[in-house]
């Protein structure tokens, strides 16, 4: 299974060339099918959309999650038990401490407005441009601009400097057990809303795939790390303290003779981060429509700046060539300008993707999710086909770790 992702990534590229018109896009899907892995289609229909609407709603009963209060403490307790009822029950967690920086210098005016030039222009958001309207982007820190009081309160508590905690649990490899994927999303959220879709969509599908690679007729060759992180809106703080507290101890066997190795070789590292709001550019009023756009799709990232910029690449196309052969409804798109979420720490270290609802960089950045660090990040904001896009994420993630992992059942 080491070669499998220099295999794979010629199917994905042929089928780059062949979505060039809508009907050689369809004939390549058409192909795709037909050479899927059994085991892994089968794999792929225990993802459920009531699960993953299930999961979403689960996790919005915490609020927002900020890091650093009790609610936030109470999802990652949730979360914990929610893995071992899978039967994902080596769980463990990262601890570490977390203080707040302090405040930076306001910008001048001058850097005020060389900034909103290049904005403008649509540059600064990771490397790429956009052309067309844009949208308000920020983050809310009124409370008052949350109109449901049972979630106003619920959000009440502030954050608190201090200890922090994320949960993990890993499926171990049959074959090579000193070697893994690591499949992530960040738990927490800010906004004074529920964080359903920032980062609860994310959070969902890395339980749902736990919970189907958990079941017990489910082999793979390598392992598969499922990791739920904290403080990624503090500046990715729980990412970059699995990285120094863990990228030392890889392929060790511990204790020595024992089989067992608690930080497998990292192969990849794959993030989630928003993954059900397609609705497409704003308007001119910078509002943008309510229903899911007509070409709605999964945006798979890699970072061309990184130091393993080609394995990354590798890595995007291969979930590419995942979701012609196992998505059931929208197609996935590869970009090279991954940035500002939980992968990031990785990239140089490893192949590292994003996948995600838009371009974060660019469409993102421009204002494409209104919901975003919004009151309205809601589960009642959101409708099935939203749920529905984090559903052909979760398909496409689980085809290509179930293809790069060697996974097979037993009968």
């Amino acid at each position: 299974m080491r070669h499998a992702l220099h295999l794979v990534l010629g199917a994905g590229a042929v089928l780059a060339s062949a979505g060039s018109t809508a009907a050689a896009a369809q004939a390549a899907r058409g192909v795709a099918r037909d050479t899927a892995n059994p085991a892994i289609t089968e794999l792929v229909s225990r993802l459920t959309l009531d699960r993953y609407t299930a999961t979403v709603k689960g996790l919005t009963q915490f609020g927002d999650r900020r890091q650093g209060t009790d609610r936030n403490r109470a999802a990652v307790d949730w979360i914990e038990a929610q893995l071992k009822s899978y039967g994902c029950t080596n769980t463990e967690r990262i601890t570490y401490d977390y203080q707040a920086p302090p405040p930076r210098a306001r910008p001048t005016p001058e850097q005020l407005a060389a900034f909103q030039r290049a904005r403008d222009r649509g540059e600064g958001q990771g490397g790429s441009r956009i052309r067309g309207h844009r949208g308000p982007t920020g983050v809310n820190n009124d409370s008052l601009n949350q109109p449901d009081a049972a979630i106003r309160a619920l959000d009440a508590q502030p954050s608190t400097p201090g200890q922090r905690q994320e949960v993990y649990c890993t499926k171990v490899g049959t074959a090579h057990p000193d070697e893994m994927y690591i499949v992530g999303g960040h738990m927490d959220g800010i906004g004074w809303g529920q964080a359903a879709n920032d980062d609860g969509s994310g959070t969902a599908l890395v339980m749902e795939l736990a919970r189907v690679f958990s079941m017990p007729d489910v082999h793979t060759d390598v392992s598969i790390r499922f990791i739920l992180w904290n403080n990624e809106e503090t500046g990715l703080n729980g990412s970059r303290a699995y990285v120094a507290q863990r990228s030392a101890l890889q392929g060790k066997e511990d204790p020595a003779g024992s089989g067992q190795y608690p930080e497998p070789k990292w192969l990849g590292m794959i993030q989630h981060d928003m993954m059900m709001f397609d609705h497409g550019m704003p308007n001119a009023d910078g509002t943008v429509r309510k229903t899911q756009r007509p070409e709605a799709d999964v945006n798979i990232e890699f970072q061309s700046a990184s130091k393993f910029a080609a394995g990354a690449e590798q890595l995007a196309w291969t979930f590419r060539d995942a979701n012609e052969k196992y998505a059931t409804d929208y197609p996935a798109a590869v970009g090279p300008h991954m940035t500002n979420t939980d992968s990031a720490p990785f990239q140089d270290l490893v192949p590292a993707i994003s996948v995600r609802e838009n371009e974060r960089g660019m469409q993102i950045g421009a204002g494409w999710d209104p919901n975003w660090h919004q009151p309205t990040d809601v589960f009642s904001t959101y409708t099935d086909d939203d749920f529905r896009l984090g559903l052909n994420a979760a398909q496409t993630t689980l085809g290509a770790i179930a293809t790069l992992a060697g996974a097979r059942l037993s009968h």
